[in-house]
């Protein structure tokens, strides 16, 4: 590629610029005029986000859209999810029929449910998924950007795009596998943020590895429920942007979902843990649009139900955890049992 725009200049997309910079002869970085222009310029670094990490001389930081995205091939959303509609509407005029979008948020849209490939062609018209890949899986920042070991996956409507953003990020330290369930791969990447919070919360009350796993598999569980009601292939959920990227955020010191966590279930107000955080943390808002789903889908959802009570309606963490633990009794796995007559 000639030329690629990462529009956001946080953690994650500074570590993008990183990366790509070994691939692309020129990265344009779009950074909002609070994210620190001046000090980019004087210091070749993100200080606030990603400190200890040079910038490549091919990576150009800006906080002009129209500059950023001019001669671009490829566009990187690297914004919040929150943002990205906003985004996309001053992308509109400025976008060529060729460029290709490609998401890296992971979230759903708060008030509509819709992922961000539905928000794309909302605002952007159908076309678009003719254009359109979401990369996700587990890979935090701090790791990419000094060349650890990463894997992840890229979904495209069109095999073709998939393929091109394969090449675009692939490296021998990051690899990227194909796939090209979009929704279950949007998925798979927001809802582990919900069950981060929770382990979280279960690791700021003090509770032990027994508890974690059990909420980690558990929630697991009512990812792919909701997944596939939600038009996801349950299969990808148990790949690198379900099952991989649940694991690292669940697991990882670099995790600011399960910070959070950790800090309302040691005492902290849903808000004062935001605070705390210093960052955006997908899962708060997340657990909000999830459970509205899951009830308007039908779907039971006890962790999400429990960890939506303390977000939102102020219930003490301890009690969700009894109350999850003294529920009615039932089958580990209910397809099992109904596939066998008699037992």
């Amino acid at each position: 590629m000639e030329k690629v725009c990462i529009l956001g200049a946080g953690s994650w997309g500074t570590a993008q610029a990183v990366l790509l910079s070994r691939n692309c002869k020129q990265i344009s970085l779009w950074a909002k005029p609070e994210e620190g222009l001046d000090a980019f310029m004087a210091t070749g670094e993100n200080k606030k986000y990603l400190p200890g990490v040079t910038i490549p001389e091919n990576v150009s930081v800006t906080t002009d859209l129209n500059e950023a995205v001019e001669h671009s091939s490829v566009v990187v959303l690297a914004v919040p999810s929150q943002a990205i509609r906003e985004i996309l509407a001053k992308l509109k005029p400025i976008l060529h029929k060729d460029m290709y979008i490609v998401n890296t948020a992971k979230g759903l849209e708060l008030n509509t449910g819709m992922r961000m490939s539905q928000v794309a062609e909302d605002v952007l018209g159908s076309a678009i998924k003719n254009r359109y890949a979401v990369l996700s899986g587990p890979s935090h920042a701090e790791e990419v950007a000094v060349e650890l070991p990463t894997a992840v996956t890229v979904a495209a409507y069109k095999r073709e795009i998939a393929f091109d953003i394969q090449d675009t990020y692939m490296s021998s330290n990051f690899r990227v596998y194909t796939n090209p369930d979009v929704a279950g791969v949007e998925l798979g990447g927001s809802l582990k943020n919900i069950v981060a919070l929770s382990t979280g919360i279960a690791m700021g009350l003090g509770y032990g590895d027994n508890t974690q796993a059990t909420i980690i598999t558990r929630g697991l569980n009512e990812m792919i429920k909701i997944a596939g009601k939600m038009g996801a292939d349950p299969r990808t959920l148990y790949g690198l942007s379900g099952l991989g990227d649940l694991v690292v955020t669940c697991g990882s010191k670099h995790s600011r979902n399960r910070q959070a966590g950790m800090l309302i279930g040691q005492g902290k107000t849903p808000e004062e843990a935001l605070e705390e955080t210093g960052m955006i943390v997908e899962g708060y808002y997340t657990t909000k649009v999830v459970h509205e789903l899951a009830r308007s889908l039908n779907v039971e959802m006890p962790i999400v139900k429990s960890c939506y009570y303390v977000l939102y309606e102020g219930r003490p963490p301890e009690e969700e955890v009894e109350l999850l633990m003294t529920r009615r009794k039932k089958h580990e796995i209910e397809e099992i049992v109904e596939n066998l007559q008699g037992w």
